[in-house]
């Protein structure tokens, strides 16, 4: 079972945070390359492109005669060898799509956040109390997770459009819903941070109790504790004396005649 970092609202340390089934362990790198590289092309317009000799203007007499003259035959300027000429084999305008199968995509995916959880990247934290668009609220949160400076990806439950604006003036800072990220964009940022509403999961029981309240410590130390009651141990049952556990038996147990009627 893997584990992340546990933050409150307020980026305090909570303790650690036991991360779902789908954390569970596997890197895949073939599934990472394949999406990786998928997802680059998809990228791509595809919209370069190359004038040949049949589309570059001029060229339409022979620069000189055939024979006579001592030079090689030429039959155009635009030919591929001359200055200005057309080009030979150029890119053309072409799609780049890749399409991935669906299980391919979902176990790149999984690779690419267990190889983040592997590393200690993720921090998860309790929620976003984002009232209305705070770019500093958003630098403050990231500069208490020790993450200021860094390539991070905000991941959140919700389309959330007061966390959006908050960070989208932040170099390298980009926010996501948690089940729209890629593998490719889970492996570009240096650090995740999730909110827990997002990830499931379940915080560890026992690990936030050093950063808990000293109020709510102390009401838990003053609270009454009920009486431990111990209760004697039963008496095991006394076993009849040897023999006359038998005799016993036959007298309880009840008798057959055997033969006929009585005549």
């Amino acid at each position: 079972m893997l584990e992340a970092h546990h933050y409150t609202a307020a980026a305090k340390k909570k303790g650690s945070y036991a991360l779902p089934a789908e954390y569970d362990g596997v890197v895949n790198q073939g599934a990472l390359y394949h999406a990786v590289r998928a997802f680059l092309n998809n990228q791509r317009q595809g919209t370069h492109a190359t004038k040949t000799r049949g589309f570059v203007s001029g060229g339409n007499q022979k620069p000189w005669r055939q024979k006579g003259t001592g030079r090689a035959r030429q039959g155009s300027t635009r030919a591929p060898h001359w200055p200005g000429g057309g080009t030979v084999f150029g890119p053309t305008p072409r799609s780049y799509r890749t399409d991935l199968p669906r299980k391919v995509r979902q176990l790149a995916r999984r690779s690419a956040l267990n190889a983040r959880a592997q590393a200690g990247a993720i921090h998860v934290v309790e929620g976003f109390e984002f009232t209305a668009p705070k770019t500093r609220q958003m630098a403050e949160l990231l500069e208490k997770l020790g993450l200021a400076g860094q390539s991070v990806l905000v991941l959140t439950a919700e389309a959330n459009r007061h966390i959006y604006l908050s960070a989208r003036n932040i170099p390298g800072v980009e926010v996501q819903r948690y089940r729209d990220v890629s593998a490719y964009e889970v492996l570009r940022a240096d650090a995740l941070v999730v909110e827990e509403a997002a990830i499931g999961g379940h915080v560890i029981a026992g690990t936030a109790r050093k950063d808990a309240p000293r109020a709510k410590r102390a009401k838990k130390a003053a609270a009454i504790r009920r009486p431990v009651v111990k209760r004697a141990p039963k008496k095991p049952a006394r076993k009849p004396p040897a023999g006359q556990g038998a005799k016993a038996a036959r007298a309880t147990k009840p008798s057959k005649k055997k033969g006929g009627s009585d005549a």
